[in-house]
């Protein structure tokens, strides 16, 4: 759920886990120094909360190493990740202006760097544009604070220029992180955004099946995740998700939920 609003100046607040690991860390060291035999114990203690910590970084809702926006008070929001793509973007943006309906893009800053126009145009259309990291590495979560933040900050500059305004939102690359991208999204004043529901429309061209995923007990705060880059084929050779927006509105408007964007969100943490 949203927390309230924090001025991004505010001193970092630790998140319980790592407060609890880093007391670990020192009972285990005097213990391990202090008292015979208690070493192995002590090792074996660490290497559980490591594991633990481990475990809190490839699970993309999870709250354990700091804020994470995983539903919204009200309605859903459509994320379409990994653009913008020429070949994808623009037919996206016509299908969501004939369904009257708005989506949140989370653009690599290295693909907008490369199709600026594109960018300009989600932005001209009402769609809200927000930060996918400047190159979506695959090895982001194993980045130390310098490089996650260069990562972040080199892509809230570009895509708040192209769009006129700075993203406010933060999606991780396949939603993996480590304890360091928190204090780096509060410095910046960025919230954390994961999904409830997924197609999985970069694996499969089965409209019906990324629809079923994302439509099954869908209700008010879920956050839809779609690809425009990386998109999976259908049969017929189209990306997928063009195929499945269209049933997608019709479904959450049947449950009188209307697509928002992450407009929603409080500007800054």
């Amino acid at each position: 759920m949203l927390s309230p609003a924090v001025p991004a100046s505010a001193r970092w607040p630790w998140p319980p886990l790592l407060g609890a690991s880093a007391g670990l860390h020192a009972v285990a060291a005097g213990a391990a120094l202090l008292v015979p035999g208690a070493a192995p114990w002590a090792l074996g203690a660490v290497v559980a909360n490591h594991a633990l910590i481990t475990a809190a970084g490839l699970w993309p809702r999870s709250t354990l190493l700091g804020p994470n926006v995983t539903r919204l008070a009200r309605d859903v929001a459509i994320t379409i990740d990994d653009g913008p793509d020429p070949a994808v973007t623009p037919a996206v943006l016509d299908a969501l202006d004939a369904l009257g309906a708005k989506a949140t893009f989370f653009c690599i800053a290295e693909r907008a760097r490369a199709h600026p126009a594109l960018v300009r145009e989600i932005a001209r259309r009402g769609h809200s544009v927000q930060n996918h990291s400047d190159h979506h590495r695959h090895h982001f979560s194993l980045m130390g604070p310098k490089a996650i933040e260069a990562e972040i900050a080199g892509a809230q500059a570009l895509l708040g220029d192209l769009a006129g305004r700075a993203p406010h939102a933060f999606r991780a690359p396949a939603g993996l992180r480590n304890p360091f991208l928190d204090p780096v999204l509060h410095r910046l004043g960025l919230h954390l955004v994961s999904w409830t529901r997924r197609g999985f429309d970069t694996r499969t061209g089965d409209a019906a099946q990324v629809l079923q995923r994302l439509t099954r007990h869908l209700a008010h705060g879920d956050i839809l995740l779609l690809h425009d880059g990386h998109a999976a084929r259908t049969a017929a050779g189209r990306p997928v998700l063009l195929d499945v927006l269209p049933p997608l509105v019709a479904a959450c408007r049947a449950l009188k939920l209307e697509p928002v964007t992450l407009d929603v969100l409080p500007p800054s943490r």
